[in-house]
């Protein structure tokens, strides 16, 4: 199988890769980040991309992986102490993802969760049912995941997987900064020598290549039975207990502090639904789990912690603060140890034939000026003084040195040199540093450049290929909207549907008309997911969707609520709104500015052929219907009902014809307004073959019924004619 993994260097990405590579998988790897330098072992290909370039849909195109896993809650490439602004850039390369894979159609996507998007205590364990509740930014993000995920699966029918892990924890990389309990008790064990536990607060927690083998065994499974399972393992403890492990574990005199106040929290993920369907083993219990974190930990104790760290216990804390001092004193060490070679090169070389004129201090104050900067050339200048007035003690007294007057101007001398050079060497160092900044800076918007360029050419390509094929121009929607003339008037709402279908490119198409002030019917329905909304919808009542149409615009869908359309156009005449045309079934990278606009001018376009359409029948209103009544004629109504069947076998409605029986051709025009107040705006009556006939419009048998017994109720018996006209 084809894997293609995508997250930031973590234990996690090497537990999938190793697990992966184990079972026989090819694994590619895209790492989310432009770093060229972590290095993995047994991945086929690795992708240096950001999750925001146009590039994804090329390498998704490129390796046509069966099995896609986005680690998600998970992924290092995102620093949630800037919460505000990740919580964008996860939606966004999310959402960035899910459209490249939808262009493939192919394999399964796999995105993995974890506990925080329930934030709340819970006196039982949380099943895969309840809804989110997440708390804080980050929570929110993962949860919005979720939602996106589902949003593709059911709008787009894809083949995508969620898993929520439940507390988990490991063994971190060295200087890695985790977020799982047990590391932040360890963390702060190194750091203070102290605990703090609640024994209120109780969770479970899986070791993390535990949680790898049971999500393994879903995300290859062919056909799961759910689309959303929790690998927990079910087994609970609370942070007194967790702490006391720890402490056993850490060697060294950690002290416990109970802070066990407030409520009860408890936050368990139910693993019963995984259980039931897969075998379920834990391999690394607590106390085992907790012994190789903590023994990690001690043994690199220096990566996790910082400068200002103290480390734990007496002897933590002068080891510690004895590396940091070691440190800053390093390069005074190395002042004081080169004078030494200096000195005595120095006082080799006076009176000397050849090296009596070369200044051995000045080379030393140079050197160190160069290297380390004004504070250390102003130390090794001071040195070099003491070192030319003790060789001068050699063959003069202390105060005939003090009275030379060279003296002073060779001290005048090395001073002003050390200072300058090591200011000269501060400022360039200052000015590189700055430079390297604007280089890195300059190079990412080069980098964008080169995106938007990239993007540029499809671009480009896509608009020749528009304007060679005239697929989306102007003239091509004119041309095919204007066969829309050749139906009959009563058959172009139902044509409309199916032209709007083909020219938006979605196989689901609605079209309602709006009956009354609140309410619109359903007239056709390119297919069943075009129908879900209902045959009678209160349009009125759909909030942002409503909004939109009252103000003329297109309603795109943006956050992919499963009960709206993604799109919708209201169609106006008169300044009332007479038709509503709903799509559904488009791809998230089509909902823009310039799909709005063209539903805008199709919905035009159809409003023209429907007006003249209207303006026709009412030219011919005296003459389609029964004097003195709403009854239309043999002919008007034998075309009306034939134009209904025709769309019915084509799938674009569904109707009823009902024979009122037992009406004679006096009492036709008592029955139809009588029956007429039992019926919709959008269902007619007529005559055929000599008697009374209603026609209801997207009406199944069953809703027919409903209709019968209304008829019956007002003295009137009518029987369901199967046969079309």
């Amino acid at each position: 199988m084809i894997v293609l993994l995508i997250g930031g260097s973590s234990r996690l990405m090497d537990s999938l890769i190793d697990k992966m590579n184990k079972s026989g998988h090819q694994v590619y790897l895209l790492t989310g980040r432009k770093d060229k330098h972590t290095s993995y072992k047994r991945v086929f290909e690795k992708y240096n991309f950001e999750y925001n370039t146009d590039s994804i849909e090329d390498i998704f195109k490129s390796i046509q992986p069966e099995l896609i896993i986005f680690t998600g809650a998970y992924d290092t490439n995102f620093n949630w102490n800037m919460a505000r602004q990740e919580s964008v850039r996860y939606s966004t390369a999310l959402t960035n993802l899910l459209s490249a894979y939808s262009m493939t159609g192919k394999g399964r996507f796999v995105y993995i969760s974890s506990h925080e998007v329930y934030s709340g205590a819970h006196g039982a364990d949380v099943k895969e049912g309840i809804a989110a509740e997440p708390k804080g930014l980050k929570a929110m993000a993962i949860a919005h995941g979720e939602e996106l995920c589902n949003s593709y699966r059911i709008g787009q029918g894809m083949d995508i997987l969620i898993l929520r892990f439940d507390h988990i924890y490991g063994i971190p990389q060295k200087g890695e900064q985790l977020g799982d309990q047990c590391f932040k008790l360890c963390l702060e064990a190194l750091k203070t020598g102290k605990i703090s536990a609640n024994s209120r607060n109780s969770f479970s927690m899986i070791y993390l290549k535990d949680a790898v083998e049971l999500a393994y065994k879903v995300i290859v499974d062919t056909r799961p039975l759910h689309t959303c399972y929790h690998i927990s393992s079910m087994e609970e403890i609370d942070e007194m207990q967790l702490a006391v492990l720890v402490q056993r574990h850490m060697g060294e005199k950690i002290e416990i502090v109970d802070n066990s106040v407030g409520e009860r929290h408890r936050m368990l993920l139910d693993g019963k639904r995984y259980k039931k369907e897969y075998p379920m083993k834990i391999f690394v219990q607590y106390d085992t789990g907790v012994q190789k974190v903590v023994q990690y930990m001690k043994s690199h104790r220096e990566s996790f912690l910082e400068d200002e760290d103290s480390g734990a216990g007496r002897l933590g804390k002068f080891l510690h603060g004895a590396r940091v001092i070691a440190r800053k004193l390093i390069p005074f060490a190395e002042n004081f140890i080169c004078f030494i070679p200096f000195f005595m090169l120095n006082n080799r070389a006076v009176g000397s034939q050849y090296f009596g004129r070369l200044d051995f201090y000045l080379l030393y104050v140079l050197l160190f000026a160069i290297v380390h900067g004004q504070q250390q050339a102003l130390i090794s200048a001071a040195l070099a003084v003491a070192g030319y007035c003790f060789r001068q003690t050699y063959t003069r007294t202390g105060f005939e040195v003090l009275l030379d007057y060279n003296t002073y101007v060779w001290i005048a001398q090395l001073f002003i040199l050390g200072m300058v050079v090591g200011y000269m060497r501060d400022q360039l160092k200052s000015i590189k540093s700055e430079n390297e900044e604007k280089v890195r800076y300059l190079q990412g918007k080069l980098d964008d450049i080169e995106d938007i360029n990239d993007s540029n050419i499809r671009i480009k390509q896509s608009f020749e290929m528009q304007v060679m094929n005239q697929k989306d121009s102007l003239g091509k929607v004119y041309e095919v909207v204007s066969k829309l003339d050749a139906y009959e008037p009563e058959e172009i709402l139902f044509y409309a549907a199916e032209m709007l279908s083909k020219l938006m490119e979605s196989k689901d198409v609605a079209i309602y008309t709006v009956a009354n002030g609140d309410y619109a019917r359903l007239f056709s329905a390119t297919s069943k997911e075009a129908r879900k909304l209902g045959n009678s919808i209160k349009y009125t009542a759909m909030g942002s969707l409503y909004d939109e149409l009252k103000e003329r615009r297109v309603y795109i869908n943006k956050t992919l609520e499963d009960k709206l359309p993604l799109m919708a156009s209201a169609v106006y005449g008169s300044e009332q709104m007479q038709l509503i045309l709903m799509l559904w079934g488009i791809p998230w990278q089509r909902m823009t500015l310039a799909e709005a606009n063209r539903l805008t001018v199709i919905g035009a376009l159809i409003q023209n052929t429907v007006v003249r359409a209207n303006r026709y029948l009412d030219a011919l209103k005296e003459r389609r219907y029964v004097e003195e009544t709403n009854v239309l004629d043999e002919e008007a109504f034998t075309h009306l009902a034939k134009a209904f069947f025709e769309a019915g076998d084509k799938g674009l409605t569904e109707c009823t014809l009902l024979e009122i029986t037992g009406v004679g051709r006096h009492n036709q025009k008592e029955a139809a307004r009588t029956l007429a107040s039992q019926m919709r705006q959008t269902d007619y009556l007529g005559m055929l073959k000599g008697n009374l006939y209603a026609l209801l419009s997207n009406t199944d048998q069953e809703s027919a019924n409903i209709v019968i017994e209304r008829f019956l109720a007002k003295g009137y018996h009518s029987v369901l004619k199967r046969e079309t006209v």
